[in-house]
């Protein structure tokens, strides 16, 4: 190690108490809201998406109390209401349009909390307050239903609650690493380089929507030194069979497809009088679900896996429950994997045996994909097709050379885990992929779209799409996320703190 490493190591290891503080509190803000009355200033919503606003001012705040960035006026937040903060060598002789731009990106919001049903399945722990009563704790249950847990001797390092695993800890460990590389700058921690950090909004409800703003608004007019050679997405990387701490190179594209089967109302106990959407509709998710799972329309990919197709949402309108509905509404939610596009997605939906029974019947049958049409808490609203790509960045690119270089330096030292033994922190560095969505669905942009001060950043170019080289490494285990009991072991914050501390100058080549 040389002193870089070593005092990057020290660091972080000194700001863990810090970034563990952060965390949970980050967590815990919605529960001054969510039971408070609207008119009070409350806000049944909060911490989800597009009503990030009160978890990320106390960000922005914080990451200016605890110097992550040299000025106030370096964090802040833009249009769309992501916070954003920068942070470069006040004087390291290298003219700022020829430094390397790395991007930190950690999305804010969470799913849905369900208070209620954390309290009644974990016994003891709240989804924003963690911890109430570890005498009430199902350990049972959490065994069941978590993907990964440390064992039990261990368990005073787990930090509980909606967000722990997906994805908060990754912009914590964000905020803790820039903190470091200003502390580091004598050192050389920034030399060469701009980072900005996003901690963006939306990405559960409009994957991508940060950066799909940042591809709409900035990058076409954007100088070079403001537009990423590399985005390193802080989602949950880690795994519940292979290691904690994952480098991830790509992920599977998704879309929703919505399907909407419109009929003829009547009383219920005349059927004969009417065309029953319901039905029929549920006819044809039998029929798509059971050509899924013979595969029949769906490709695979030996590195980012099958395409996937289900059933993910549905809405009924009928008079009442004893009436013959008049329309019932429901959506897939497909995956997709190279060599699948959406326009097919949708012809293999329309093309099912059921749809054109249901139209012979006399209803009508929409297949179609929705637009995403809800406000940002800023009140951006994008409109954005609700298509979401899928990426790849090549093994060799020296954005995930750089990335197994820097966990080398920083991480496999003061770790001795083995992959394959569980969510552990592994020694040696594991190259992977994601299984489910990130922010990185937002940046790939058509091949011929305009973006001058990306000409030398290498950005990867599948000959449809281009975008920034990406890697993935963030704190929590996927198979955690979105789970009741969701939590995450505090010492990942540390290790991910620094690796997003020296992979800036790894990957410029600098110290």
């Amino acid at each position: 190690m040389s002193n870089l490493d070593t005092r990057i190591a020290e660091l972080a290891a000194k700001y863990l108490p810090l970034a563990a503080e952060m965390l949970k509190e980050v967590i815990r803000i919605p529960a001054d809201y969510v039971e408070k009355p609207v008119d009070q200033g409350g806000d049944p919503f909060c911490g989800t998406s597009n009503h990030e606003f009160p978890r990320i001012d106390y960000l922005r705040k914080k990451i200016v109390a605890i110097k992550a960035v040299r000025r106030e006026e370096d964090a802040y937040f833009d249009d769309f209401g992501n916070l954003v903060w920068r942070v470069e060598a006040s004087n390291d002789g290298i003219p700022s349009d020829q430094k390397k731009v790395i991007y930190i990106d950690g999305h804010t919001d969470t799913v849905k909390p369900l208070r209620a049903q954390w309290l009644q399945n974990t016994g003891g722990i709240d989804c924003f307050d963690g911890v109430i009563d570890a005498t009430k704790v199902n350990k049972a249950f959490l065994n069941k239903e978590l993907g990964y847990l440390p064992p039990e001797s261990e368990w005073n390092h787990l930090i509980f609650g909606r967000g722990a695993a997906d994805q908060l800890g990754g912009v914590i460990s964000a905020a803790i690493a820039t903190k470091i590389m200003l502390e580091l700058e004598a050192e050389g921690a920034l030399k060469g380089v701009i980072v900005y950090s996003y901690a963006t909004v939306c990405e559960e409800d409009n994957d991508g929507a940060g950066p799909m703003y940042l591809n709409r608004q900035v990058f076409p007019t954007a100088a070079p030194a403001v537009v990423p050679d590399v985005v390193i997405l802080t989602d949950s990387s880690g795994c519940s069979k292979n290691g904690a701490l994952g480098i991830y190179r790509g992920q599977r594209g998704r879309m929703q497809i919505e399907v909407t089967v419109k009929g003829k109302s009547c009383h219920g106990s005349m059927p004969w009088e009417g065309k029953n959407p319901l039905e029929f509709g549920g006819a044809i998710v039998k029929e798509a679900a059971d050509k899924y799972d013979a595969r029949i329309g769906f490709k695979d990919d030996p590195f980012l896996g099958h395409g996937t197709r289900t059933a993910s949402w549905a809405r009924l309108d009928t008079p009442s429950d004893c009436a013959v509905p008049e329309k019932f509404t429901f959506r897939f939610d497909r995956r997709l994997t190279i060599g699948e596009t959406p326009e097919q997605s949708c012809a293999d939906v329309e093309a099912l045996d059921t749809v054109a029974v249901a139209r012979k019947a006399g209803l009508t049958v929409e297949i179609s994909i929705p637009t995403y049409t809800d406000a940002s808490w800023k009140g951006y609203v994008l409109n954005n097709p609700q298509v979401y790509l899928g990426w790849l960045t090549p093994e060799e690119h020296p954005a995930v050379q750089a990335a197994v270089a820097a966990y080398k330096l920083v991480i496999s030292p003061n770790v001795d885990g083995k992959v394959g033994t569980g969510g552990v922190l592994t020694k040696e560095p594991r190259v992977d992929r994601w299984v489910f969505s990130t922010d990185g669905v937002g940046y790939p942009i058509p091949t011929d779209a305009s973006v001058p001060g990306a000409a030398t950043k290498q950005w990867v170019n599948n000959g449809v799409y281009k975008h920034p080289a990406m890697i993935g490494f963030g704190t929590g285990i996927e198979q955690n996320t979105h789970k009741i009991g969701e939590c995450v072991d505090e010492r990942e914050l540390q290790h991910s703190a620094a690796f997003l501390a020296r992979y800036p100058t790894v990957f410029a080549g600098t110290v």
